[in-house]
């Protein structure tokens, strides 16, 4: 295949949703039907000793949830599939905000029986913003849920986005007779726990399956639709792909019902690698140089060689395993032998790999998220990546001061995959940590115990407005415990304030001295890409 072949057969998407939605069953059936597993784990199979092939990380299968990204590629008929399944606790948002980045669609799960929640709404405008089309799957149907109007409204409304219901469910929980599949003009029948049966809409107009077409919930579904069909909007592809229209699905994820039909849609629809944004204008994935940037890195994927892997969406040209690439950061050559792609933590070598694949590189720590990888004579780097300030932070300390060693490279390996965002209190030098939830000190801490065998202690001091210095010297005898000064990474000062009567106080005090607030940054980056 030529490298523009190679392009339009891939397709790389995120599955976004609020926990407990189905995003990870969803996932498991995506995969058996790329061939990949032969029989589906469940988040919550902690009974039978099955968990889902997505979630990998121990600390996952002991909660039932997902809180990290796992990369999972597989062929599927004439596609290169790759699915990012991002966490779906708001509490790890920001690792799910920078996996947006490296992704060309998104597909939204919505639980038929909640509807939209708040999760579900700060992706949607991540996604947004970012111009990404969303696809809409409305799962559970096989339960009582909201009436499938309801839900297209309640998209429309909250989401700020036209809907079209590329399928219209006849019924749900008990009286769940199938869907009629408007897009491919046929019946899908649910048959429980039975494969699917589809009729043409002729024969069962021809009353060649009465016992669906007598059914009253039938009856009223087909005049339900005969209205949606004239009051409607049109559907229309280019506005899908600009992220204005969202085509809605409706099925069950654990039925299964209606997945395969979606996906064989899906692939048909969604959009193969387009051209990037970089500090040199646009690249585009057919430029034959190779270059990618980094989005994440995970720590101890694999426990027992405690390695490093940094996660590199290809952007342009072709990968090859043993190539030489420029780090434009650090002006450095690498070269890219250890290299890897996924299905969550199982992993093969991966010898060639093209624009929309997803490859994880051997990191011996010289790698940072946002990091821009490439070939050839430039020295561009791909648009930053999104960091969106903690908002609980946390003094830590290790128990044992006889395992510092262990202490500093855990902290310092789990910082820089991002989840958590690492300060030094200036001028004491004690370290702390921020993060957006609690459950992000729940996951260090077991991960620093299991993976470090170190024991932490974690002390609150609470929730903290950060804002950022715009100097290099700052007059330490301005702050104390309740405006906390402290460095982050890269040395540069920033105030934790106690509450907004203590930010207010000190702008008033101090009118000379900015204070920058990296959310409202990264909202206007954002909304200008």
């Amino acid at each position: 295949m030529t490298l523009i072949e190679e392009v339009n057969a891939r397709k790389t998407f995120a599955i976004i949703s609020h926990p407990d939605a189905g995003k990870t069953t969803m996932t498991e059936k995506l995969l058996q039907l790329g061939d990949l597993i032969r029989t589906t784990g469940t988040v919550k199979g902690k009974k039978t000793g099955k968990y889902a092939t997505s979630d990998w990380m121990e600390i996952e299968k002991q909660r039932g949830i997902s809180v990290t990204s796992s990369v999972m590629n597989f062929p599927y008929k004439s596609h290169k599939v790759t699915i990012l399944d991002t966490p779906g606790h708001e509490d790890f948002s920001e690792d799910t905000y920078r996996t947006l980045t490296a992704v060309d669609s998104v597909v939204m799960i919505i639980d038929a029986t909640k509807g939209i929640e708040a999760q579900t709404i700060k992706l949607f405008k991540v996604c947004k913003m970012r111009g990404i089309p969303i696809f809409t799957f409305i799962n559970k149907l096989d339960r009582e849920g909201r009436e499938p109007l309801e839900l297209l409204e309640q998209i429309e409304e909250v989401l700020d986005i036209e809907t079209y219901p590329m399928n219209w469910p006849v019924g749900m929980g008990k009286r769940f007779l199938g869907i009629f599949d408007r897009y491919h003009e046929q019946f899908v029948a649910y048959n429980g726990n039975e494969k699917e049966s589809f009729y043409d809409y002729e024969s069962l107009e021809n009353g060649e399956v009465p016992s669906i077409t007598e059914d009253v919930t039938y009856q009223e579904t087909k005049d339900e639709l005969a209205l949606l069909d004239e009051a409607g909007d049109p559907f229309t592809l280019d506005r899908v792909l600009k992220g204005e229209q969202t085509p809605v699905f409706f099925g069950s994820a654990l039925a299964p019902f209606g997945v395969e039909s979606f996906f064989d849609t899906f692939v048909e629809m969604a959009p193969s690698p387009k051209p990037r944004r970089t500090t040199e204008g646009l690249k585009r994935p057919e430029n034959t140089d190779f270059s990618g940037f980094i989005f994440k890195i995970q720590a101890n994927m694999n426990p027992q060689h405690r390695d490093r892997v940094a996660f590199l969406r290809v952007c342009s040209g072709k990968f090859e395993r043993g190539m030489t690439v420029k780090l434009p950061r650090t002006n450095k050559t690498i070269k890219l032998n250890q290299t890897q792609q996924f299905v969550a933590s199982s992993r093969d070598t991966v010898e060639e790999a093209y624009p929309g694949d997803i490859i994880g590189i051997y990191d011996p720590g010289v790698y940072r998220i946002g990091d821009t990888l490439l070939e050839g004579k430039g020295a561009f780097e791909y648009d930053e990546l999104p960091q969106f300030p903690p908002e609980l932070f946390k003094r830590v300390t290790a128990k044992n001061v006889m395992k510092a060693k262990q202490f500093k490279k855990g902290l310092e390996q789990l910082v820089q995959e991002g989840a958590i965002q690492l300060f030094t209190q200036h001028p004491m030098e004690s370290y702390i940590i921020g993060a957006v939830g609690d459950l992000q000190y729940q996951v260090f801490e077991h991960r620093m115990r299991n993976e470090y065998n170190v024991e932490v202690t974690l002390e609150s001091i609470g929730e903290r407005i950060p804002r950022w210095l715009d100097e290099e010297k700052v007059d330490t005898s301005l702050f104390d415990e309740r405006n906390m000064l402290v460095k982050d990474r890269e040395g540069a000062f920033l105030v934790l304030f106690k509450n907004d009567f203590a930010l207010k106080w000190f702008e008033d005090k101090h009118p000379n001295i900015t204070l920058i607030d990296l959310f409202e940054v990264n909202q206007y980056d954002q909304s200008e890409t």
